[in-house]
């Protein structure tokens, strides 16, 4: 049983991390969204940099970007939350049950993924150039992040076998 409610608990961690993180970006709205703001115009890049064509300065859509990406951690913590009530549920169940019950934690683990990862190191680091920015460089923090959820997503795939677990 301890290794199911390890798995629990590191699910319910990411599920508090990720609500937090909506949490901060909406209450505080406007220091996140001075970040993606200067993120999407480029402004802080290289100066002669021959990507900048890639640059938004539409005020819309800075906001309809930050939105997403709010949105994606919010689909992450109720996946997470919602995924871990799950495995709470089968916890004392059978091994196949309970690797039944995973399959919300993993989707919550994978949306995180693809908004800390896709969002912030491939959207934001590579299209835009964040790498470039020694102000409004979110990557290292973006790797910290999916890195977490990509253990998790690895120990939460182990299998369960038996409803007895060491």
């Amino acid at each position: 049983m301890t290794i199911r409610y390890t798995k629990i608990a590191m699910i319910l961690a990411l599920a508090a991390f990720a609500f937090l993180t909506v949490f901060n970006n909406v209450t505080d709205y406007s220091s996140n969204f001075n970040f993606v703001q200067h993120v999407l115009s480029m402004d802080t890049t290289f100066p002669d940099n021959a990507a900048r064509y890639r640059t938004i300065d539409e005020p819309w859509m800075w906001h309809g970007a930050y939105w997403l990406i709010i949105l994606g951690e919010a689909m992450t913590t109720v996946l997470l939350a919602y995924g871990a009530l799950k495995l709470w549920r089968a916890r004392r169940a059978d091994g196949l049950a309970f690797n039944q019950a995973k399959g919300c934690a993993v989707v919550g683990l994978t949306v995180g993924f693809f908004v800390w990862f896709f969002g912030f190191m491939v959207v934001g680091g590579e299209w835009f150039l964040m790498w470039q920015s020694e102000t409004w460089n979110g990557q290292d923090a973006a790797f910290r992040f999916y890195m977490a959820l990509l253990g998790v997503l690895i120990f939460l795939n182990q299998p369960d076998t038996s409803d007895r677990q060491p």
